[in-house]
């Protein structure tokens, strides 16, 4: 399975259970058919910017910022929108353009700036065209890498 899979595994499961430590969603996610170590899953947290916060009855629990959808059958129209509508990226410098079909590229760019990647600094979109502006310092191959995770086949020349 790859990453976007896995990430969006653990937010469902975030969301809809109270997990208070790793090793309890490391459980839930082999229980339900992901291979996954507890490295993976520590940088996966990082990214998701996974925290904890008090709950009454298991102490502390994980929770996600709330700047993505919750509803997981939205997720899946939108994670299905951006695989049908991305056709190509190309990089320059610090920046990505991706072309979409028409009409798409908004979508698509939500989906990227939802995300809240502290790699991204902003994009701008048209109706077939996004402009992907990453912050100074951040290499190509960390750009590549979150767009793959917002884009699953994203990355070419």
């Amino acid at each position: 399975m790859n990453r976007t899979e896995r990430l969006l595994e653990i937010r469902r499961l975030i969301r809809t259970n109270k997990i208070g430590n790793q090793e309890e969603l490391l459980k839930l996610l082999i229980d339900n058919g992901f291979r996954y170590t507890q490295a993976t899953l520590s940088r996966d947290l990082k990214f998701l910017r996974a925290g904890k916060k008090p709950d009454a009855e298991k102490g502390l629990i994980y929770f996600l910022p709330d700047n993505l959808p919750v509803d997981s059958e939205n997720e899946e129209v939108m994670k299905e929108a951006v695989n049908q509508g991305y056709l190509s990226v190309d990089y320059t410098g610090n920046m990505a353009v991706i072309k979409t079909l028409p009409g798409f590229a908004s979508g698509i760019a939500y989906r990227i700036d939802g995300m809240k990647a502290f790699e991204i600094l902003g994009t701008i979109a048209g109706d077939d065209t996004i402009l992907v502006i990453s912050r100074e310092g951040i290499s190509r191959r960390d750009l590549e890498r979150v767009l793959t995770s917002a884009i699953p086949g994203s990355v070419n020349v």
